[in-house]
């Protein structure tokens, strides 16, 4: 299989589980580096704090990089596009089935109720 096909698959799969934000794709990652050899545990170390230390997501910033190191520009674009494809596909989704529930008084209530949280 081509790497870039591999990229889209590992990184995919990564934002369809890695559940927490950035340091929730460390696990992923580490796996990536036994399983293809595409980095070492020290370049994965390295990745964390640069990750950290720039704008922008964490996860988002290490996908970006696995794939510009893997496969050039390309593959710093797909590694990234992989990533945040799930949860785009998610919220269009749920914004579709919104628009069929909106009305609902348990959706309201349920909004209502959100709605601290998020300010929190």
């Amino acid at each position: 299989m081509s790497s870039l096909w591999i990229l889209i698959y590992e990184f995919f799969m990564t934002g369809l589980f890695a559940i927490g934000g950035g340091l929730a794709t460390i696990p992923f990652l580490t796996e990536m580096a036994e399983k293809y050899g595409w980095f070492t545990t020290d370049m994965l170390s390295t990745m964390i704090a640069v990750s950290e230390s720039t704008p922008g997501a964490m996860g988002i910033n290490m996908a970006t990089y696995v794939g510009y190191i893997t496969n050039g520009l390309a593959g710093g674009l797909i590694a990234t596009l992989s990533l945040v494809a799930p949860s785009i596909i998610i919220i269009c989704i749920i914004a579709k089935n919104y628009q069929k529930f909106k009305d609902s008084k348990l959706v309201k209530e349920l909004f209502v109720g959100l709605k601290p949280a998020v300010v929190a």
